[in-house]
């Protein structure tokens, strides 16, 4: 599962020396390759903006100083793994440190909404990782279906799946996915 530190340290070289491509929004690490993403579709973002604004109001509650924060990449060099999750939850503090990336330990929970282009990374390469990273919680929502998946337990051993409309309980929060679109 894991990669030669050298060679993902020269993954990473390349990774961050990649020119901006127009349509490319993220670059990952992952299985010893170096993946390109697609910018999202409007739905997709909107999906990621409705379920950081009912985290982040539920936050000071649980878990004060943390935030809900698309956009932030996670990175595990141990394991050889660079992921741009669309959401995740982490203390703000973490931020005003110098690393490139969020390390996994920082992290209580990972968000995907599945693109069209792309779903199977999201339902079986990164339930892999994220679990190998010791993520405690992943969200799955897929707007393609209208449905979705809480992972949880260690190892993702808990598979609790839902329904857009459903009230869903992710760890400490509760998400309305009454709120999301599927994709047109």
């Amino acid at each position: 599962m894991s990669i030669d530190p050298a060679a993902y340290a020269r993954l990473r070289e390349i990774a961050d020396q990649l020119p901006q491509i127009p349509g490319i929004s993220k670059v990952e690490i992952a299985d010893g390759e170096i993946v390109m993403m697609m910018s999202p579709v409007k739905r997709h973002e909107l999906a990621v903006v409705r379920i950081a604004r009912q985290l982040n109001l539920q936050l000071p509650k649980t878990h004060p100083g943390h935030i809900a924060h698309p956009g932030a990449d996670l990175e595990d060099t141990g394991l050889g793994r660079l992921r741009c999750p669309d959401l995740m939850v982490f203390p703000e503090q973490v931020l005003e440190g110098e690393e490139p990336a969020v390390q996994p330990h920082e992290v209580l929970l990972v968000v995907e909404v599945v693109s069209k282009s792309n779903p199977e990374s999201d339902y079986q390469n990164k339930v892999r990782d994220y679990a190998a990273m010791g993520i405690p919680l992943y969200l799955l929502v897929d707007p393609r279906k209208g449905t979705g998946i809480v992972h949880d337990q260690p190892g993702y051993a808990s598979r609790k799946e839902f329904a857009f409309g459903d009230t869903v309980t992710v760890g400490p929060w509760t998400i309305d996915t009454s709120v999301l679109l599927t994709y047109a």
